[in-house]
């Protein structure tokens, strides 16, 4: 019987909090894995760079629209929130949202296209300078005064995973 009162409690098995702890243990804390969404979509640019045929080069821009949209969508809904509250800054994310905006227009243009239109290389070239350059300012700026503030970086971290599973699943 105390183990029913225990789970009533808190609402979770022994078993469950086991596999909670053991599943935010294992994920990256939130710089990790937007580090490593950087990481991923820098790749598939250079996948693109390289690819020769108009299906592979569709293949690739669908995929890293995808994975833009996606992280630009964790980072609003949760990282951006958290790095405000916790480091009362006024000017750095307001300055990555607009450059989100701009980033998901050039996406909406590339969805609504074809690989063998005219513009189709030149726009994921720009979108690929604007993400590096979007990238570089959150690394050299955003990430740093994230880290030395109180942020709970293990803690968003969990959540952007969770959150990003449940957008990658609903892209499929």
């Amino acid at each position: 019987m105390p183990t029913s009162n225990a789970k009533r409690a808190t609402g979770k098995t022994a078993a469950q909090k086991s596999t909670t702890t053991s599943r935010a243990s294992k994920s990256p804390d939130a710089i990790a894995l937007l580090r490593a969404d950087h990481q991923e979509v820098s790749a598939l640019f250079a996948q693109f760079e390289k690819a020769r045929t108009d299906k592979r080069k569709g293949e690739l821009a669908a995929k890293i629209c995808t994975e833009l949209k996606v992280h630009a969508q964790i980072e609003e809904e949760i990282f951006y929130p958290a790095f405000s509250a916790a480091t009362k800054d006024k000017s750095l994310v307001p300055e990555a949202t607009v450059e989100h905006q701009t980033m998901k227009d050039l996406i909406a243009q590339l969805e609504s296209s074809s690989p063998d239109a005219a513009l189709f290389d030149a726009k994921v070239k720009v979108l690929s300078e604007y993400v590096k350059h979007h990238v570089k300012e959150e690394q050299n700026e955003i990430f740093p005064k994230a880290r030395k503030s109180k942020l709970d970086l293990k803690e968003v971290g969990e959540q952007l995973h969770v959150r990003k599973q449940e957008l990658m699943a609903s892209q499929v």
